[in-house]
């Protein structure tokens, strides 16, 4: 079957969720295709912040427990609207912290070196971000990164294997850490296998959702995930900077956190002053300090949206875009230089499309020169995210056309072949 753009018209006259594009603001001749690196603001998310701005103002101090969203209970409101995006029980998600703060939490909490279990397992396809934070961890303990963090290879440079990853949970791993999914080609790891196989072997496993949450459902309860931490402003367009989430599983309740502060207190006791802490009986117990009311607030009216829509309708719909894209990329861009470096199987596909170009990084400036938003990651990946919140299928057309136009006038060749400052 030949797609035409009167597909992609049809597609959107029947998208049981173009209503919500109305909800975004959308910048006048542009297709963003960037939300799996900073979701666009919402006319609800503003809102709420600027909410947030009038409780300050008509409340000072008062507005910790007084108006419209009181500040004191900010953190523990959104982790119950965020639960079941991750298939969670309320208590068990606190908004908080931001992914790197998070993780050092959880890995201070539940990384407990012991006889030979001393060594932590990631993976070699990882944001940077958690790599460094491990290294830090092992180092505070005096163990060489070098020696005590392995990280599982991957066949091919863009996926991993589970087998591969089960293969190295010897009985010297202590904690495994794990992108829920691969930030360059946007495999899904098979989260339940991993977590059942780690504690048949003894190990704790957590998860970095950055990628996931918002974009697929989740079931870290059912799944019986030890630990998630997350970050709000990708999927769900939460603002730049946006305040974090993590998740604990309630089996691990009453576990001191690592790195204790005053907002883990218990909600009554905190402002007692006591020297000893009586932590939260949940996951608001790994809160550290003061929330950021303001970076917490937009993701009030975000979630939301998220409500309404529905995680289930929000990934159907990811899953149709995103397809009608690689279809489209195959139809138009054939002999062109192209592979797509995304899982093609629904179950290992997360919401973005990887398409590699050994000239990737001058075709995205030439994108952004007409007007088309995507992202960069080296070496030779432009990342395309349709979001099923605010894309159309025009778009997407629009955008392929676009792409071709771009090759066939060789429009790439007027820019440097290298990534800018932020890519």
């Amino acid at each position: 079957m030949i797609l035409t753009k009167e597909n992609a018209k049809q597609l959107d006259i029947d998208d049981k969720l173009k209503g919500f594009r109305e909800e975004f603001y959308i910048k006048p001749n542009s297709i963003y295709l960037d939300g799996n690196s900073l979701g666009l603001l919402s006319k609800r998310a503003e809102r709420t912040l600027l909410e947030a701005v009038n409780n300050w103002k008509n409340h000072g101090i008062d507005g910790w427990t007084k108006g419209k969203h009181p500040w004191f209970f900010l953190s523990e409101r959104l982790g119950d609207m965020m639960a079941p995006l991750v298939g969670a029980e309320v208590d068990e998600v606190i908004v908080t912290g931001s992914t790197t703060v998070n993780l050092h939490q959880l890995v201070a909490t539940f990384y407990k070196p012991k006889g030979k279990r001393t060594k932590i397992l990631a993976d070699e396809l990882t944001f940077p971000s958690d790599i460094y934070a491990l290294h830090s961890q092992l180092r505070i303990y005096g163990f060489d990164p070098d020696t005590h963090l392995i990280r599982v290879k991957s066949r091919d440079g863009r996926f991993l294997e589970e087998e591969d990853i089960i293969e190295v949970m010897s009985d010297e791993i202590a904690l495994i850490i794990l992108p829920t999914v691969l930030y360059r080609s946007g495999q899904i790891l098979d989260m339940k296998r991993l977590t059942t196989e780690a504690h048949k072997k003894g190990i704790l496993i957590g998860f970095d959702g950055c990628h996931s949450i918002g974009a697929i459902p989740h079931s870290f309860s059912e799944w019986d995930v030890d630990f998630a931490y997350w970050c709000n402003y990708k999927h769900l367009n939460g603002g730049p900077g946006s305040v974090g989430g993590l998740y604990v599983n309630k089996k691990h309740f009453g576990t001191a956190p690592g790195l204790a502060g005053w907002f883990g207190s218990k909600k009554e006791k905190q402002f007692d002053m006591e020297h000893s802490l009586t932590q939260a009986e949940s996951a608001g117990a790994y809160q550290i300090g003061t929330p950021h009311v303001l970076s917490l607030a937009p993701l009030l009216g975000s979630l939301e949206i998220f409500a309404e829509a529905g995680i289930e309708n929000i990934r159907e719909k990811s899953l149709k875009i995103n397809q009608f894209l690689m279809d489209l990329l195959k139809q138009e861009l054939a002999d062109m230089g192209f592979s797509i470096g995304n899982p093609h199987d629904d179950v290992r596909r997360g919401g973005h499309v990887s398409l590699e170009h050994k000239e990737a990084a001058r075709i995205c400036k030439a994108l952004k020169d007409n007007g088309i938003i995507p992202d960069f990651r080296a070496a030779n990946i432009i990342r395309l995210a349709p979001v099923a919140l605010y894309s159309s299928y025009c778009e997407v057309w629009e955008t392929v056309q676009v792409l071709k136009k771009i090759m066939i006038e060789k429009q790439y060749e007027k820019f440097a072949n290298e990534r800018e400052v932020i890519a």
